[in-house]
């Protein structure tokens, strides 16, 4: 049960107290009035005594009687209403007022009751009174203060038990509420009290011994006559009441009169001082039991018709046959809601006890005291003397009952008959004397003194006299008087009979018929089971006391139970929640709304998010109902929203009817709709003109659209993108201002500044909308609502605030009536005629926005009609409240939640969210507006392969555009040409690229001979970097300033330039993102630049492989000032495997760039090596050689090294030009020119000429730094030795493809790039794939750096290079001289940039068998060691003489050659590669 103020033994006392009445004279009556009172309510406030009275019972022992409060009423001798076991329609009516009088205290501090897994809020925060289970009361109060158990307490329960107890009409077979005495009240104005007093006397006598008075009934016939004498202290004369109360004290006695001076003050007295009110408490419950007599307690206290609303079964739901007159009652309660009437019993404002002073209060509480001292309880002493006495003469017993109780009940009991056994005879009526009536006095008497030790030992004797004489009613009375004066001992080892109290139920129920009775012998044994914790035996006993007569107490009792299953050890909270349930129907049903709601929101608190979809729409539906009549339609739409909006079990037909319920609350109550479900946080947010379609052939810009999903990785290459093109507009400086642009807002991109737009470009709002019903939903007009603050940002500061800096205006009202005039000139709003939802559908609606003038913007909401359709089935479908006035029109507010932030420690340790400001969009002045164009642009291309297109690019806005740029994710993938080179442009709309080649060619000079140079160009990487010039940024993502006209696009200008394709190396789907960054001609505003993206798949196929290799050549050229060689192998694969209809390739020329090296020549002509299977050779001109699939074409070149006047300076400079040299045949191929310089200079691998001049390893490969000279003593060791391997030289290769397409031969064009790094390493065309990185373990200590790695030895033997320079045949004659001594000259070349130590060593022979079969044996003559010096790339020549004896082939390649850097002294000498053989043939003539 729910927590009582009162403690259980505090209310069965105040349940049972003495009744005392009042009879007054009229001039006292006059006197109270005064204070807007009759006697006994003046007194009412005062009738408990703060102090202890004593009484000794019959063997004169002294009883304590502690805490009395004693009743006064006035004497009504109205017939009182027939006990006929029910209550009476007016007693129903009292104590339906009474509930419905109390209710929860709205606004309080909610309660929040553990149990079990449940937090339970109730709004209350009483603390249990007592756990018994507990053995100390210390230990009690510790667990108290520490622990989350509460429980509730129930107001309207104890008001309606109060009601209930004090309602009770008096009863023959109990004295307990019989008056034990009678107060008479004269005034002391009157002209002869006692006269007055004896008028009284007399009357008080005829209503008790006339037999015509049956109300009230007095408790013996010797009733206590108590004299008040009242005096006005205002107007009486104070001397005449003093001397007529001495004179009442002579004729009454002392101890039977008082004289009651009241009214010390009048009524027109100041109000300096506040006097409390302590009678307005009581005077409410007063009033209703005045109204109950009078019979004017309203039906119903709410003024509500309960109608058929209630008339199902608690759990269930209504049918669809049911939903229209559930509706037209719906409609008939909001009707009678209108005119609603509460009955409030006393007028509000009413003041009480005016007259009276604090010492009038005092003086009445003292009356009381003395009367119950000296009168009433004397009185009550004196009676069960006489009684015990009366009942020992009578029965021949002791002399004292008392003392033979022990004799009465301590054995030989007489087994008791079952309650089916006895006779009903609960109409047995006792004589007033006879003897078991006595005894029932006398316990009754020593009850209300609290000797309950001696009332239980009455009430056992009398039951027993009463079940022999099967007097059924009485014996009920008396086992229900017995159990409580047993429970009420106090230290008595005697346990609580709680059968008792179960026989008493039984036979008040079933065999009286009497279920007042019952129900009052219920709540008695109900709380005292609770105060024994036995909670599970007082809710079965509450539940079995529920019944269809009366609904609210039913109501009552099952909330009571429903309590005690929660306040059990092991809480049953779904008990608590069903029985809540039934309690609240019950409610209903009594025309409680307000608490038949109360009683399905505490249950809902269980049953919600449990799963239990049913009965979660059960409740909130009769939440719903419940709310809306009660007038709280906030309440009634969000429990409507709960059954509409969560994923539901119910079947179409009961969604229609619950969404027709929910429309007709909502269009009496709200403009705040719920449905459709709005996914706020999925809004997104579009700035700008939707994407424009292909026009005929040409592609527009992809740039961002609502269709598109966002990608985060994507996004942040886009930004990076932009950043490197805004650093690129600001001299390599990004802006602290930089904000990346967003067109399209979402709940991952960063909302947190306010987005901007552009006046006159349009705002699209993409909402999410979601149909959680059954039944298909209609939506029409719907639009977005707004709020609109002007700004003019050409100003810096408001000059006006009237001009309307500051004024914001909205379309709400217009929104809501959208028939009136729109305010177009400032916002034009779209409007959605109609937007249809399918059952369970996900929707996006997007709706268009479309600002007139600049300021600030914030997207408030949406404002739509709503209606719905009627569902395949439905039985309503033709009803007036299914297809007429559905629709209305409302609004639902889009509240987006910003992301949590997650900075600081405060912010780690509590939930606080960021803003998100997609919805408030800053509109700013005019900006230019680009759209860009493709026109031949493929979607598929050979690696490498070379395609011409064109860009469009159009200014669509009223603004000028300038500073056009573009940036890309794959620079090597297009150019724009040079414009710096003054490249000639092709047609701007060729019809075709058949046969129209990309490249700039001009003829073969006449004379060429095969395989030989044919131009050697200077060309500089700046005037190909980015078309203009303009070269930012790092990793080959580079910028490019697009060439316009006079460098701006006026208002509606386009133009067209070429565009430039290479296909990538790597074959696969490649996804090439284009930006182009514009700018405005004004600058300073809020936008400072526009970006237009562009995506582009490209699909690449394989075409040629080409891989070559450098070798260091043995021989000298014989040209002078040139001062190395080189070998260079090229090997070309078809690895095409006929793709995209490709026949065969054609080698058309091979070019090559470097500021060191150059071809010279081919050095294997066809003619000069015979053909091998799967090998092709290079002709006289490297022209007309196709390679069909799986074959390759291996020729190889002789380069020359440079020996340019600005070597060096070459190193150091990158803006000087490299070389550029290429083979050809007619027509030649000007590479050095766009496109294919544009795509060499561009391509993703650069050489040395492309790298920033900074000592870092990139790639594998070292640059060269600034001080780099002849010396090279900066650099380490090991770089040193790696630069003598470097080679500078890159090799290009141009062909065609001869392609079928569509029943005829086309002709493509590609160019392939080799950058040969190393002496002896292969390089390759493709690109290697990067392997994945291997997982490696997350260390916390950082890593020692790498020790420096020293050079090794196949490093090492490169440092010189040698040469022999002899006769290939010499002629000797051995017979004239037999020793023959040639010349031979040794070149030593040192290939590093620092000094080497080289020693030479001629002692060393080839003895080997193999080889003297080959070549006989020589003799080095002269100095066979020399230690020599070499500085920086110097070349020294050593002459020889080498001796032979015997004519013959000998190999002069012997000499050993060790060196080692001139700086490293610890270092040794390192054995050098050794030449290829050298033959010479010594004759003999």
């Amino acid at each position: 049960m729910a927590q009582c103020v009162q403690s259980v033994q505090e209310f069965i006392q105040d349940s049972f107290v003495p009744m005392v009445a009042v009879l007054c004279s009229e001039d006292a009556e006059k006197i109270t009035r005064k204070n807007n009172l009759n006697f006994s309510e003046l007194l009412r406030p005062f009738c408990r005594l703060t102090s202890e009275g004593h009484v000794r019972d019959p063997n004169n022992q002294v009883q304590v009687v502690k805490n009395l409060r004693i009743s006064v009423n006035n004497v009504v001798t109205r017939p009182s209403v027939p006990t006929s076991g029910v209550h009476s329609p007016a007693q129903r009516r009292l104590l339906s007022a009474v509930v419905s009088a109390s209710q929860p205290a709205e606004g309080g501090v909610a309660n929040v009751i553990t149990a079990g897994d449940y937090d339970l809020n109730i709004s209350d925060r009483s603390v249990k009174a007592s756990v018994p289970w507990y053995s100390d009361w210390r230990d009690t109060l510790t667990e108290l203060s520490t622990s989350k158990h509460y429980t509730a307490t129930t107001p309207w329960f104890e008001a309606y038990r109060e009601s209930f107890l004090q309602s009770m009409p008096a009863s023959d077979h109990e004295f307990l509420n019989h008056y034990l005495a009678c107060l008479l009240v004269v005034s002391s104005s009157e002209a002869v009290p006692v006269e007055q007093f004896h008028k009284l006397s007399q009357e008080q006598h005829m209503i008790q011994h006339n037999g015509e008075y049956t109300n009230p009934k007095w408790f013996i016939p010797n009733t206590l006559k108590y004299y008040v004498l009242l005096h006005d202290m205002s107007q009486g004369d104070e001397q005449r009441a003093d001397s007529v109360y001495e004179d009442m004290k002579q004729r009454y006695g002392c101890q039977g009169c008082y004289l009651l001076k009241i009214n010390s003050r009048t009524a027109a007295a100041g109000t300096d001082e506040q006097i409390p009110d302590p009678w307005s408490q009581y005077l409410n419950k007063s009033s209703l039991q005045t109204a109950l007599l009078l019979n004017t307690v309203p039906s119903n206290p709410e003024a509500i018709s309960v109608n058929s609303l209630d008339n199902t079964h608690p759990l269930q739901l209504e049918t669809a046959i049911d939903m229209p007159g559930s509706l037209d009652s719906l409609r008939a309660i909001a009707a009678e809601t209108k005119t609603t009437t509460v009955y409030t019993g006393v007028a509000a404002g009413t003041s009480h006890g005016t007259c009276l002073t604090l010492n009038d209060h005092n003086r009445l509480r003292l009356f009381i005291q003395e009367f119950t001292f000296r009168g009433l309880l004397p009185h009550i002493e004196k009676n069960i003397r006489q009684l015990n006495d009366q009942l020992v003469s009578r029965k021949g017993l002791s002399r004292s009952l008392f003392s033979v109780t022990k004799k009465l009940f301590g054995g030989g009991k007489v087994p008791e008959k079952s309650i089916a056994e006895l006779k009903n005879t609960s109409g047995l009526l006792y004589h007033p004397e006879a003897p078991e009536l006595q005894i029932r006095k006398m316990a009754d008497l020593c009850f209300l003194v609290q000797h309950y030790e001696l009332a239980y030992s009455c009430y056992h004797t009398a039951k027993k006299d009463f079940l022999s004489d099967q007097a059924m009613l009485y014996a009920a009375g008396a086992l229900e008087m017995a159990a409580v004066s047993a429970f009420l001992q106090g230290g008595a080892p005697r346990p609580y009979p709680a059968h008792y109290m179960d026989t008493a139920i039984q036979t008040y129920r079933d065999v009286c018929k009497n279920k007042v009775l019952a129900e009052r012998c219920a709540l008695f044994s109900a709380e005292v089971l609770k105060s024994q914790a036995k909670y599970s035996d007082a809710a079965t006993l509450l539940i079995k006391m529920t019944s269809e007569d009366s609904d609210l107490c039913s109501a009552l009792l099952l909330e009571q139970a429903a309590h005690c299953f929660i306040n059990m050890r092991n809480p049953m909270v779904r008990k608590f929640a069903f029985h809540m349930i039934l309690a609240g129907h019950r409610f209903s049903k009594a025309g409680q709304k307000r608490h038949a709601l109360r009683c399905y929101c505490q249950a809902m608190q269980v049953y919600k998010g449990k799963g239990w979809s049913l009965a979660e729409d059960h409740i909130n539906f009769t939440i719903g109902r419940q709310s809306f009549t009660l007038r709280q339609p906030e309440n009634a739409v969000l429990a409507f929203r709960h059954i509409l909006t969560n994923d539901s079990q119910q079947t179409a037909t009961q969604q229609g009817a619950f969404l027709r319920e929910y429309l007709y609350v909502y269009r009496v109550a709200l403009p705040q709709l719920t449905l459709p479900c709005i996914n706020s946080s999925a809004t997104r947010v579009y700035f700008g003109h939707e994407r424009r379609l292909a026009e005929g052939e040409k592609q527009a810009a992809t740039h961002v659209s609502l269709d598109q999903e966002f990608d985060q990785d994507l996004a942040a290459v886009w930004q990076d993108l932009e950043e490197q093109v805004v650093a690129a507009a600001n001299r390599g400086v990004v802006p602290s201002t930089f904000y990346p642009t967003q067109c399209c807002l979402n709940s991952q991109t960063d909302n947190l500044h306010f987005p901007l737009a552009v006046v006159e470009e349009p705002i699209i709002v993409e909402v999410a909308f979601r149909n959680p019903l059954k039944v298909p939903l209609v939506l029409s007009d719907l639009s977005l609502l707004w709020k609109f603050t002007f700004k003019d940002f050409s100003r810096p500061q408001p000059q006006d605030i009237m001009v309307g800096d500051a004024v914001t205006i909205t379309n709400e009202k217009e929104a809501i009536a959208p028939r009136t005039v729109q305010k177009d000139g400032i916002i034009t709003t779209e409007v959605i005629p109609e937007f249809f939802m399918s059952p369970e559908e996900t929707r996006v609606a997007r709706l268009k926005l479309l600002p007139r003038q600049t300021g600030q913007l914030t997207i408030l909401g949406l404002v739509y009609n709503l209606a719905s359709t009627p569902s395949t089935g439905d039985s309503t479908i033709n009803s007036p409240s299914a297809t007429a006035g559905t629709s209305v029109r409302g609004r639902q507010d889009l509240e987006i939640q910003g992301p949590r932030l997650n900075q600081s420690k405060e912010e780690k340790t509590s939930v606080s969210h960021g803003p998100d400001r997609r919805l408030d969009p800053t509109i700013t002045p005019p900006m230019p507006l680009l759209e860009v164009f493709f026109l031949q642009f493929p979607t598929a291309l050979l690696c490498g392969e070379i395609r011409k297109a064109y860009v469009e690019f159009c200014n669509v806005s009223h603004v000028p555009l300038c500073g056009l740029r573009v940036a890309s994710t794959h620079p090597d993938f297009f150019t724009f040409g040079s414009s710096s080179l003054a490249t000639p442009l092709t047609p701007l709309s060729p019809t075709s690229f058949e046969n129209c080649s990309a490249y700039k060619t001009l003829a073969t000079p006449p004379g060429a001979t095969p395989g030989s140079v044919t131009a050697v160009t200077l060309v500089s990487a700046a005037d190909f970097g980015s078309g203009g010039g303009g070269v930012f940024g790092t990793g080959g993502k580079r910028i490019a300033e697009i060439p316009l006209g006079e460098g701006t696009l006026t208002p509606g200008e386009s133009t067209q330039l070429p565009l430039w394709l290479r296909g990538p190396d790597q074959e696969g789907v490649h996804e090439i993102n284009f930006l182009f960054y514009y700018e405005g001609a004004e600058k300073g505003g809020k936008i400072s630049h526009r970006v237009l993206r562009h995506t582009v798949f490209i699909c690449a196929s394989r075409s040629l492989s080409v891989r070559a290799t450098a070798c260091r050549s043995n021989t000298l050229p014989e040209e002078e000032g040139r001062n190395g060689s080189m070998l260079v192998f090229v090997d070309v694969e078809n690895i095409n495997t006929s793709e995209a209809g490709v026949r065969e390739f054609h080698i058309a020329q091979v070019s090559s760039s470097s500021k060191q090296w150059r071809l010279h020549k081919c050095i294997n002509p066809l003619y000069h090596y015979p053909l091998h299977p799967n090998l092709l050779s290079l002709p006289s001109f490297l022209s007309n050689v196709f390679l069909p699939p799986s074959l390759f074409l291996s020729p190889f070149f002789i380069c020359y090294l440079v020996t340019h006047p600005f070597f060096f300076p070459l190193l150091s400079s990158p803006l000087l030009p490299p070389l550029l040299l290429f083979f050809s045949s007619s027509p030649q191929i000007i590479s050095s020119t766009t496109p294919c310089a544009d795509f060499f200079f561009r391509r993703c691998q650069p050489s040395e000429s492309w790298r920033p001049l900074i000592a870092v390893e990139t790639q594998g490969r070292h640059s060269r730094s600034q001080g780099a000279g002849p010396g090279g003593g900066t650099e380490d060791i090991t770089g040193v030795v790696r630069k003598c391997n470097e080679v500078d030289l890159d090799i290009i290769v141009l062909w065609k493809a001869f392609v079928v397409e569509d029943n005829k031969q086309v002709i493509l064009e590609g160019q392939l790039h080799v950058a040969l790094q190393t002496i002896g390493k292969e390089a390759c065309s493709l690109r290697q794939k990067e392997e994945a990185q291997e997982m490696v373990l997350l260390k916390f200590k950082p890593e020692l750096p790498p020790p420096m790695t020293r050079p090794s030895m196949e490093q090492l033997s490169h440092l010189i290079k040698t040469n022999l320079h002899y006769p290939e045949s010499y002629s000797h004659s051995f017979v004239q001289k037999s020793l023959c001594m040639v010349p031979v000259i040794l070149t030593l070349s040192n290939c590093s940039l620092a000094q080497v130590d080289a020693i030479i060593d001629l002692r060393h022979k080839t003895t080997s068998p193999e080889s003297l079969e080959v070549h006989g044996s020589f003799t080095w003559l002269g100095q066979t060691q020399y230690k020599l010096q070499l500085r920086a790339q110097e070349v020294m020549r050593l002459p020889l003489r080498a001796g032979f004896l015997h004519a013959g082939v000998y190999n002069l390649g012997t000499p050993r050659v060790f060196a080692k850097l001139a700086d490293q002294g610890a270092m040794c000498e390192t054995s050098q590669q050794t030449a290829t053989p050298g033959l010479i043939i010594i004759n003999s003539t």
